[in-house]
């Protein structure tokens, strides 16, 4: 989210006031003693700044008139609108919820409520606040933009989409939702589409930082390269930036310069990038035990646990899947290109990194002490949490009833010890690719945020993160013998018929024509990785062994890749 205060944009960048401020009518709290003609021509003054859209002053006007005691909806919405912008977010959604409390039905203070929550990347509150507004008023333009924008973040583009579409019916002139569709087309490889409505938001408001990266993004697609890196360099040195901006603006930059082959100046490029990232989430994600920690010290858990603990069965659902499987490894480890492949087979029911395991995960995967109690559970705590399994499948949408389930996740390597004990007759997948490579990738690429992308943000940390993964799953391989087939990445793309064969053949799946077709499926499944674009383009082997060109930069943690990259029989050089 950013701070560019343009009209048209605002349900996308920061606070939007309600759309009526009404001074009549509405409800207020004072106490008797209070002057009513002296409250009311308070109340008329901060109503007259808004309505002259001098949103600063209204909302200094009502923050001195909360702080007299003047409790009133419009009050408490535009003093929320102040302490947003001194970063008191706590304190602003304390406010806005008081003006709900006040006023239900002031969509305002709700919508408000749900761009503070965007703000702070808390999604599924902020989505049940939108959705609460257009239940509202269902012809509000501005929420229905504002959701779309938190469905991306989600990652449930076809819906993100959905939402953006309706808002320019309701709104043709409504830039937001002009520059989330634009972005949504660009992920997916669509420049042609995204451009002219990238361009348009630019007439309006120029270097707009989103409609700069879809433009530039168009630009290298086209093979117009040193055009993209213009826009991109004077895009980040605009002082209206975000540091998210600006680090996302040097990211794509890192991708043109490699697009021209020029890979010690891309590298200085993602550097650019990922260290700003890191010092912009630190106070969120930087703080306490990190994920790369945390998975260590599972390590040293599950090392005290008999290899046996893992291994149990339990009677499948009545409605269940023909074949359950959980698809991980590593992300970009080829995890994306495998459950696309999968997913366009008729036979096949598949669902892209949903957090299905969360339940599970909050009963024995809070502390690594929990592994100890995992293994030891009993159907009375595992029965229940199977249950909410596949009660979060089903509200994702995916119905596994008789289908070959597809359960896409790459992290969900670090959580084996659950699928393990809940899900022991489940079939594994596990997407290999040159090590060197995988590292290279994540830290080349952008991730939505979260204590595990955290750790893709240093060589080291990703270094880190990718051996303790392999650990882990090396450990439980004695639980995982029958049910799991390593799929090699660079063999999938080098002789694609053959390993998708062998894979249908391990899920009971008969061979059928429609997996060629996988690109069509990516695009009409809008994927959510990283992954969008190149899949939507078919099968690829540009990125096999691309870490060569960067050896000089991936040179201080290729030694702590050795063994792996032996270990699973890749190349030395």
């Amino acid at each position: 989210m950013n701070e560019w205060k343009v009209s048209q944009i605002k349900v996308k960048s920061g606070y939007t006031p309600a759309p009526s401020l009404r001074v009549a009518g509405a409800t207020a709290t004072a106490p008797a003693a209070r002057n009513p003609v002296a409250d009311a021509a308070t109340l008329a003054a901060i109503q007259s700044a808004a309505q002259a859209r001098d949103f600063p002053r209204a909302a200094t006007l009502a923050d001195e008139a909360l702080k007299s005691g003047l409790e009133h909806p419009m009050v408490l919405n535009l003093a929320a609108l102040k302490r947003e912008q001194e970063g008191r977010f706590d304190e602003a959604l304390q406010a806005l919820g008081r003006a709900i409390e006040l006023a239900p039905q002031d969509i305002g203070a709700r919508n408000a409520a749900g761009l503070v929550l965007a703000r702070l990347e808390r999604y599924p509150e902020a989505l049940a606040m939108f959705e609460s507004v257009v239940a509202l008023q269902p012809d509000f333009a501005g929420s229905h933009c504002a959701r779309g924008t938190v469905l991306e973040a989600l990652g449930r583009l076809k819906e993100s989409e959905a939402a953006y579409r309706l808002t320019m019916e309701l709104d043709p002139d409504n830039l937001g939702a002009m520059q989330g569709l634009a972005n949504l087309l660009s992920r997916r490889g669509a420049h042609a589409e995204a451009r002219p409505l990238a361009d348009e938001v630019l007439e309006a408001e120029p270097n707009f930082p989103d409609a700069v990266m879809v433009l530039a993004a168009a630009d290298a697609a086209e093979g117009a390269g040193e055009r993209a890196q213009r826009r991109l360099e004077l895009l980040a040195g605009d002082e209206r930036l975000t540091a998210q901006q600006r680090a996302l603006a040097h990211g794509q930059l890192g991708d043109v310069l490699d697009s021209q082959d020029l890979p010690a100046e891309a590298f200085q490029a993602y550097a650019a990038c990922n260290m700003g990232l890191w010092r912009a989430y630190a106070p969120v994600h930087g703080q306490g035990v990190s994920a790369l920690d945390f998975t260590r010290a599972m390590l040293d858990e599950l090392q005290q646990i008999p290899p046996a603990a893992w291994t149990s069965r339990s009677d499948p659902p009545a409605d269940g899947p023909k074949v359950h499987v959980f698809l991980m490894g590593f992300p970009r480890s080829g995890t994306t290109l495998l459950e696309q492949v999968l997913a366009s087979h008729p036979e096949v029911e598949a669902l892209e990194e949903r957090e299905t395991l969360a339940d599970a995960q909050r009963a024995f995967l809070m502390s690594p002490p929990d592994l100890a109690r995992l293994a030891q559970a009993g159907e009375t705590e595992l029965a229940p949490l199977r249950a909410a399994y596949w009660a979060r499948v089903r509200a994702e949408g995916a119905e596994p009833a008789g289908k070959v389930f597809v359960d896409k996740h790459p992290f969900n390597t670090f959580r084996l010890p659950l699928i393990l004990k809940l899900f022991p007759d489940a079939k594994i997948l596990f997407a290999r690719r040159d090590p060197r490579d995988v590292v290279l990738s994540c830290y080349r690429r952008r991730f939505a945020m979260s204590s595990q992308a955290y750790q893709l943000l240093t060589l080291p940390g990703v270094a880190g993160y990718y051996d303790v993964a392999m650990r882990l799953a090396d450990l439980l391989q004695p639980a995982m013998a029958g049910n799991t087939l390593v799929v090699r990445h660079e063999a999938l793309v080098a002789d694609f018929d053959t390993v998708v064969g062998e894979v249908g053949a391990f899920l009971g799946l008969p061979w059928s024509d429609t997996v060629r077709n996988f690109a069509d499926q990516a695009r009409d499944r809008a994927v959510a990785t990283p992954s969008g674009a190149q899949l939507s383009r078919g099968l690829s082997a540009e990125g096999v062994g691309a870490w060569r060109r960067y050896r000089e930069q991936l040179a201080p943690i290729l030694p702590a890749l050795g063994a792996w990259v032996e270990r699973f029989g890749y190349p030395a050089e």
